[in-house]
């Protein structure tokens, strides 16, 4: 298809590339991947990023890629060069599968062909025009790189049965808060998850799993240790995967570069996204995965679970958004010293203006640009104004205090 002939603003014309979104720095395309993506098409990917944005790729929460700056005279060109890479990828409601689908040794099931075959039926459904942007289905294959801690609409959950494998129904949040429905069997998943979905359709273009299922029929399904995407995960055939981290979920094309050259000298066989921000590097075997790691660390990628960079939330922000009052990311990297006093379950969400489009939850700290200024909230109250250079040692401040306050009490 040519970029004249490219219809824009509907479903289905390329996956994720069909209806760019306006942002402050131009044009923003999505790609919700679905496989294992070659290192020759992510590369390529880089390179269209370069020629055609503004050299920003972004890994979301959920696990898509972003490309950010196109132009209304750019973005079919760069959709056109996206589609001739063939990267493995779907549009329309998202049906997210684990990240090692397929790959991983402990899965129950196959979640990739399951989720194929949905994102197929849903593609006929009339429906499903009609549902809401951020309507989404989890389909988990019960493996080690689960997806409990991601919420969605609908979650299938794969577990071992006498009988076979069946599927555990729940819906509206993460695993632990979803309402739970039932068990299935798998030839019933597509029928059950297109009867949810319409269910949420009828029920108006805002609605969400949690407004319409609100009784739980069963019990929840057994709860598992925590997953995280980086650092090393065994696959089949004595293999490894790699995951690393995009600091403050975004690297740029030279960077990327870079990596991807590393992952091929160590051997890679490709890539996959996965929820958190994180990219894994698949197809290493033991020693090579070292190697990678290394490699990764020095080009500054997140190689370690505990890198405090992952508990600082940033978008784009100044210069690079045009809404941005302030720099963002830029300020992300100057907060370390306020984590290191900080909790590990507690956050810093650094926002270039009050959108917050980067994180729409609550965090421990939130900084929101005005005027080039940054008000700062506390646990959702707000605790004044600093200049925004000021911010690092403002932060600091605010936690030294704190913890002093705890332990005078």
């Amino acid at each position: 298809m040519t970029a004249a002939a490219r219809p824009y603003g509907r479903r289905g014309a390329c996956p994720g590339l069909s209806t760019p979104m306006q942002t402050g720095d131009g044009l923003l395309a999505r790609l919700m991947p679905s496989g294992t993506i070659t290192l020759a098409a992510m590369a390529g990917l880089a390179a269209a990023a370069l020629r055609h944005g503004n050299r920003i790729i972004e890994i979301t929460s959920r696990g898509s890629i972003q490309i950010r700056g196109l132009t209304q005279e750019s973005a079919p060109a760069f959709a056109d060069v996206v589609a001739d890479l063939a990267i493995p990828a779907h549009d329309g409601v998202p049906v997210i599968a684990d990240p090692l689908a397929g790959l991983d040794p402990h899965q129950v099931i196959d979640a990739t062909r399951l989720a194929a075959a949905l994102r197929a039926a849903l593609a006929e459904q009339r429906f499903a025009p009609r549902l809401a942007p951020k309507v989404s289905v989890v389909i988990d294959g019960g493996g080690a790189l689960h997806l409990d801690a991601l919420p969605a609409d609908v979650r299938l959950r794969a577990v071992a049965a006498a009988d076979g494998p069946r599927l555990h129904v729940s819906a509206g949040g993460d695993a632990a808060s979803a309402l739970p429905l039932g068990t299935i069997a798998r030839a019933d998943a597509i029928d059950t998850v297109m009867r949810l979905l319409h269910a949420i359709a009828t029920h108006g273009p805002d609605a969400r799993a949690r407004n319409v299922f609100r009784a739980a029929a069963e019990a929840t399904a057994p709860a598992r240790e925590p997953a995280d995407p980086i650092g090393p995960h065994h696959l089949r055939r004595n293999k490894v995967a790699v995951g690393v981290g995009f600091p403050f979920g975004h690297t740029d094309t030279t960077l990327l570069k870079s990596l991807l050259r590393a992952a091929r000298e160590a051997g890679a066989t490709g890539v996959r996204t996965a929820p958190g921000r994180a990219l894994l590097v698949v197809g290493l075997t033991a020693p090579d995965a070292e190697n990678f790691t290394a490699a990764a660390r020095r080009l500054e990628f997140i190689v370690e679970r505990g890198d405090p960079r992952r508990r600082v939330i940033a978008c784009a922000g100044a210069p690079i958004c045009a809404s941005g009052e302030i720099e963002a990311r830029a300020l992300a990297r100057h907060v370390g010293s306020a984590m290191t006093l900080m909790k590990r379950d507690e956050t810093i969400h650094i926002s270039g203006c009050a959108k917050s489009c980067a994180h729409q939850g609550a965090a421990t700290f939130t900084a929101i640009g005005r005027d080039g200024r940054c008000d700062l909230v506390v646990e959702g109250t707000l605790a004044g104004s600093c200049e925004s250079w000021q911010l690092g040692r403002r932060l600091g401040q605010i936690v030294h205090d704190r913890l002093r306050k705890l332990i005078h009490e």
